[in-house]
């Protein structure tokens, strides 16, 4: 087993929902975590709870789709916090309509946090995991990135995109000891599924976001030296 205590780690979007639970669970294995967001508030908040866990807390608020915005804010949270062993690439937004239906900005729009910031995130955070030879970069992918569906095809096309880049940057840092890990969970009673309507948040019906941070956790502590030479696509499902 791989022992994280001690290790830092980056997770977007972890002022709330999903990525609150797992900045909770990494907090509680003695990591210390930052977090991202566009909420300030919300952002505090969810430090303050953290930290009162007894771990290190900060946090920074950008939109993972700016590019800009994502540089600066990577490079300040490494002069003030230090340099990442773990990143959790978890920042996402979700509409559904059909192809004629949704509106150009919203499909673009979803691509470009799902997708782009996922993709600027981590070349913003990579070069530090390859220069200290080591890491875990966390992929939140979905079920929805594994299957299309009637009216998810910004959802669907941002999902699968997700899965396909995972793969191909574990083929280029595996030697570098940088395991890269994709999680597809199906619906989450997360803040964003509720607000969609997807769940009523019941937990005989649907996972909870705690029980999808149980998922990370034991992937980050899983012997590394397995999982470097292929790559690791977890499902999850009700």
């Amino acid at each position: 087993m791989e022992n994280i205590t001690g290790k830092r780690a980056l997770v977007t979007g972890g002022a709330k929902g999903l990525g609150k639970a797992i900045a909770v669970a990494l907090a509680k294995e003695g990591v210390h975590v930052a977090i991202t967001g566009r909420n300030e508030i919300a952002l505090k908040q969810t430090a303050a709870e953290l930290t009162a866990l007894g771990t290190e807390v900060t946090y920074a608020v950008f939109d993972v789709s700016d590019n800009e915005a994502v540089q600066q804010g990577i490079k300040n949270l490494n002069e003030t916090f230090g340099n990442f062993d773990i990143l959790v690439n978890n920042a996402g937004i979700s509409s559904f309509a059909s192809v004629m239906e949704m509106d150009v900005q919203d499909w673009t729009a979803i691509i470009n946090v799902n997708l782009m910031g996922t993709y600027f995130v981590t070349k913003a955070v990579l070069p530090q995991l390859i220069e200290k030879n080591q890491g875990d970069i966390i992929m939140v992918s979905s079920t929805a990135g594994l299957n299309g569906a009637a009216t998810t095809s910004a959802y669907s096309a941002s999902k699968f995109g997700v899965i396909g880049f995972a793969d191909s940057l574990m083929r280029e840092v595996r030697k570098n000891n940088i395991r890269v890990c994709t999680l597809t969970p199906s619906t989450i009673a997360s803040d964003m599924s509720i607000d969609l309507g997807l769940t009523d948040g019941d937990p005989e019906k649907v996972l909870q976001p705690e029980d999808f941070a149980e998922l990370v956790i034991a992937n980050l502590k899983l012997p590394k030296r397995a999982m470097l030479k292929s790559a690791s696509l977890w499902s999850t499902n009700p």
